[in-house]
């Protein structure tokens, strides 16, 4: 008796994904975790969120920029940068002046009252940074580091490559 043939699928079955080991969900997750954990250290005793905090962290440096360099720099998306800009200057934390050059850019610049706050949640930061990191040895913190480094470069390519059609494998980033 000849041996039975199963016929052929037109497609293979999908791979299985397990969300606790896909590394874009574990990023996700950790940053989050991180996000929310500092949060707790400013949002009671300052009253601002997550999105103004990164917006006065980018701004602590001393830099003027528009909105939507910081949607740039911190990856925010651009609504939820101007909903977090618009509750800052209604709260006196950010001036906004239009640029020199191109009057229809607004610059934003922390007020003293901003800087204040950015005086105080740094070392917050900075403290809870160091303690989530004892988790690792010096030299593991330095290789994490080359390897976020090497990731986010990839990942800004792979975010500026214009989407094949019918390229399968590069469908569901």
């Amino acid at each position: 008796m000849p041996p039975v043939r199963r016929p052929r699928s037109a497609k293979a079955a999908p791979a299985s994904l397990h969300l606790t080991r896909f590394l874009p969900y574990r990023l996700s997750v950790l940053a989050n975790t991180v996000s929310h954990t500092v949060a707790k250290l400013y949002e009671t005793r300052f009253g601002i969120t997550i999105p103004e905090w990164r917006i006065i962290a980018v701004l602590g440096g001393g830099e003027t920029l528009s909105a939507g360099e910081i949607a740039q720099r911190t990856a925010m998306d651009k609504v939820q940068v101007s909903r977090a800009i618009s509750r800052m200057l209604d709260s006196a934390l950010i001036l906004r002046e239009s640029g020199d050059a191109d009057r229809r850019k607004a610059l934003l610049t922390l007020t003293p009252k901003a800087l204040t706050i950015y005086a105080e949640i740094v070392p917050m930061a900075l403290a809870y940074e160091a303690d989530l990191t004892t988790a690792l040895s010096d030299e593991e913190r330095a290789t994490l580091d080359q390897l976020l480094t090497r990731l986010q470069a990839r990942a800004d390519e792979l975010a500026a490559a214009p989407a094949r059609e019918g390229d399968e494998d590069h469908e569901d980033r």
